[in-house]
């Protein structure tokens, strides 16, 4: 495995927006209380402009003691997207250890494409379904930077160091334009979430997002700068689950779908056994042209349209499995993307030490025990305490950084001067 590979509620935003929406308030059909009294302020806001006054009857947020905001209730947490988060970033981890299995193991092959097919593809229509509300208001473009812009720059440096001593390859270079291994859904999601509003205004979005992606699948010339083939190819994945609502998560989540989810399940495991041996796994990666590919041009269109097809049905089955309460890993749904940038050191590293070259890793119990391994190693790296320690890297404040907001500073000054 050279490059990445894949490698990543309602989704995930990665470290800040995670929460679920709350739910509407319900609707009150009882009379209007009366009118109260006007205060000062507000005969005060009568003589100014409409948008003065508006502001001054609906501050942007309630203020308490000395000016200081008063603290509101966290949201509360959707189990159904935290448990679909952990059991997607699981499919992640297998997937990346049934790799070196495939050549000797058919089986192996045909639950790597059929995984392949939807993984990716689940975590990233979760993380468009919960980018719905980004607006690139100051405080999200904030939380966008220190949540994946500069995590990407920490784990792409971290990554070359560590090739650089588990590869002896002294020499490799840092580049943040050329992101190695998992680094690339870090860099797909700062675009994509950067192009949020833009998806919001046109009228067919998916589709549109379907044309980009054929269009870069038969571009070449495309090249490798922040891995574009898979920010463009996997777009689609993104745009749908800008455009997906509530109650299309309940229609998957219905025991007609989970009925029928199982025969579509068993129909890919065996196509995908079938196609093991005559298919390049490649296609899955999205991070090639056809002509990249060894494919003529007129395939790229072809397999694009044919794969997005598979795979949100494949997604679609794999929600409708997906636990609705809570359950003991519901809270490591929280840590998906720290599991996510973390297990790749061990996966990388068992190639640059040999690891699979153990014989007995290639018979069936050793792929139960690598399949076991990598789920336990992805599990406990989704854990509070792993995210207390990395959390500085993952989810850095950087105060600093950034301007205070102007209210923020009025407010206080209002404050020192009552």
């Amino acid at each position: 495995m050279s490059r990445s590979h894949l490698p990543a509620q309602r989704p995930v935003t990665p470290r800040g927006d995670h929460t679920a929406p709350s739910p509407e308030p319900a609707s009150v059909s009882a009379a209007p209380p009366p009118e109260k009294p006007p205060t000062a302020t507000h005969a005060r806001a009568a003589d100014k402009p409409d948008e003065q006054r508006a502001a001054a009857e609906r501050p942007d947020r309630p203020q308490g003691v000395a000016g200081k905001p008063d603290k509101q209730p966290a949201k509360p947490r959707d189990a159904f997207f935290d448990n679909a988060k952990y059991l997607a970033i699981v499919l992640v981890a297998m997937g990346h250890a049934w790799e070196p299995l495939r050549g000797d193991s058919r089986a192996a092959a045909a639950l790597y494409i059929t995984v392949y097919t939807f993984h990716m593809p689940a975590f990233i229509v979760i993380s468009g379904y919960f980018s719905r509300s980004f607006d690139a208001s100051p405080g999200r473009l904030k939380r966008l930077v220190t949540g994946v812009a500069v995590p990407y720059v920490i784990f792409e440096v971290a990554y070359t160091f560590f090739k650089r001593w588990a590869n002896d390859d002294p020499t490799y270079p840092i580049s943040l334009l050329d992101p190695w291994y998992l680094t690339w859904f870090l860099i797909a999601l700062f675009v994509w979430r950067l192009t949020t509003p833009l998806w919001k205004i046109v009228r067919w979005p998916v589709p549109l997002a379907l044309a980009i992606a054929v269009l870069a699948a038969v571009s070449p010339d495309i090249g490798d700068d922040l891995d574009l083939q898979r920010v463009l190819q996997f777009l689609p994945f993104f745009v749908l689950g800008l455009v997906l609502k509530p109650e299309h998560f309940q229609l998957v989540r219905r025991r007609e779908a989970r009925i029928l989810a199982v025969p579509v399940f068993a129909a890919a495991l065996l196509f995908a056994y079938w196609a093991a041996p005559r298919m390049n796994a490649a296609w899955f990666y999205r991070r090639d042209s056809a002509q990249e590919l060894g494919a003529p041009g007129w395939s790229g269109a072809v397999m694009t349209l044919a794969m997005f097809g598979c795979s949100v049905v494949l997604v679609a089955c794999f929600f409708a499995w997906v636990p609705r309460r809570k359950t003991w890993f519901t809270a490591l749904g929280a840590g998906t993307l720290y599991g996510y940038l973390l297990h790749g050191f061990v996966a990388k590293g068992s190639r640059f030490w040999d690891w699979y070259d153990l014989r007995w890793l290639h018979t069936p119990l050793g792929e139960i025990t690598v399949t076991l391994a990598a789920a336990a190693l992805i599990t406990s790296l989704c854990t509070p305490p792993v995210q207390r320690l990395f959390r500085f890297a993952m989810e850095p404040e950087m105060k600093w950084a950034f301007r205070q907001d102007a209210a923020e500073i009025a407010g206080r000054g209002s404050a020192r001067r009552s």
